[in-house]
């Protein structure tokens, strides 16, 4: 036996999948590193110079219930964090230029044939306010949108790619000009799987400016699952869109369903594909083992995560290009103590373990994922057993505390550079 009760045949599936590709440094709430104590930063803690310098953090608009980990950064980052959402920036739903001052700059803009667009006049109307030691960019067109106030400014900006924005094609088609650009002028790049750093590289992104950095959970919201004990029931958590393929689960359920009519699927989230994912159901004589639940606050996805035996998560690379970047569902499971069946899509292989953690699939495979389904009814011990690795897994390597210890390195080292 290993540590944590994990088979020695095991151990390799619970090493760290990322590699230490940034200057190490003080942990973010952690009270040693490499077996050397060293200090544990609060928050509002940071280096003496900036010590009342906040972070701007900006994002599209204020987080809605699946960006839990923007949430995450504006509260759990070591520093005080000013959040401004919005293409036309605003703070605390406030624009920060009025609408009479928007007008009045873009006639002065039409007179003066000036370069500055009525964005970047705001944001450094902002920086002059709060004067920030940083900007970190939730997703690539944001960093777009930001880039010319921070290199007018000569504040260091981090731009976090998080999905759609580095895969969708109409998004890179209509930033083929500018993300090169943003590349040369962030001082940081991250990606959140190794297949989305390829591809910004790919797109232009300097190697050695490109960084991972995973998403977390509260591994101590999530926890207690019991999957050997729990009854035959499946879940699913994300959003009804192209790339979750919630059509493609319902398919593989329903071949789960005719085997073994006690099985039942949970399925939480809303979007576009909804309605059509409830007749489907209905189409597929499965509508009365299939639960829509709509959106639900992270309480409610805990204790349903809980009560299930297994995640289910059929990611597919979309028409439009729109891909996962690494679903934060799949992280939540493990940290439950439940196994996933999901597809080798995206981060997903970096967070579960063919064989030991869970089970992979290719994408559009609806018949292996119920292959794969239909052995977690039929051995709840195998079930109890892929939950209790996953579990180990996701608390040494994907736990909140680690992800923003990550990101926190990335933002210091990036402004020593």
């Amino acid at each position: 036996m290993a540590s944590d009760g994990i088979e020695l045949g095991e151990a390799a599936a619970l090493q760290s999948p990322w590699a230490d590709e940034i200057p190490a440094g003080p942990r973010v709430g952690s009270a040693s590193h490499g077996g050397r104590p060293v200090a544990v930063a609060a928050k509002g803690s940071g280096s003496a110079s900036r010590a009342r310098q906040p972070l701007l953090l900006v994002i599209p608009s204020d987080p809605i219930l699946s960006e839990t980990f923007i949430v995450a950064h504006i509260n759990r980052l070591p520093t005080k964090v000013v959040p401004v959402s919005g293409w036309s920036p605003q703070i605390d739903g406030r624009s920060v230029l009025s609408w009479p001052a928007r007008a009045l700059y873009r006639t002065w803009r039409g007179i003066s044939r000036s370069s500055t667009d009525s964005a970047t006049r705001a944001y450094l109307k902002v920086f002059r306010q709060y004067q920030p030691f940083a900007v970190l960019a939730e997703y690539g067109n944001m960093g777009v949108n930001v880039m010319k106030a921070c290199e007018a400014a000569a504040i260091p900006l981090i731009v976090h790619f998080h999905g759609f924005d580095a895969s969708m094609h109409e998004v890179t088609t209509q930033n083929a000009k500018t993300y090169p650009v943003l590349f040369q002028t962030a001082a940081a790049v991250i990606a959140v799987s190794r297949p989305m750093q390829r591809k910004l590289v790919s797109l232009g992104a300097p190697p050695d400016k490109v960084h991972r950095a995973f998403c977390g959970v509260d591994c101590r919201a999530f926890h207690g699952g019991d999957p050997g004990k729990a009854p035959a029931g499946f879940i699913t958590v994300g959003r009804f869109t192209a790339k979750k393929a919630p059509d493609l689960t319902l398919r593989a359920f329903a071949k789960v369903h005719r085997a073994h009519p006690e099985a039942e699927l949970r399925m939480i989230g809303d979007g576009v594909m909804l309605p059509d994912c409830r007749k489907l159901a209905r189409d597929l004589g499965v509508a009365d083992a299939v639960t829509f639940l709509g959106a639900q606050p992270p309480a409610v996805v805990q204790a349903e995560m809980r009560r299930a035996r297994c995640l289910v998560q059929h990611s597919i690379e979309a028409p439009s290009g729109d891909s996962e970047g690494t679903p934060i569902s799949v992280i939540e499971a493990g940290a439950t103590g439940i196994p996933v069946v999901a597809t080798r899509h995206a981060g997903i292989p970096d967070i579960v373990v063919d064989g030991v953690t869970g089970f992979l699939v290719e994408e559009h495979d609806v018949d292996g994922m119920a292959e794969r389904m239909i052995q977690i009814v039929e051995d709840p011990d195998l079930a109890g057993r892929l939950g209790r690795v996953a579990s180990v897994r996701v608390e040494r390597h994907f736990s909140i505390e680690h992800s923003i210890d990550r990101l926190w390195r990335i933002i210091e080292s990036s402004v020593r550079a």
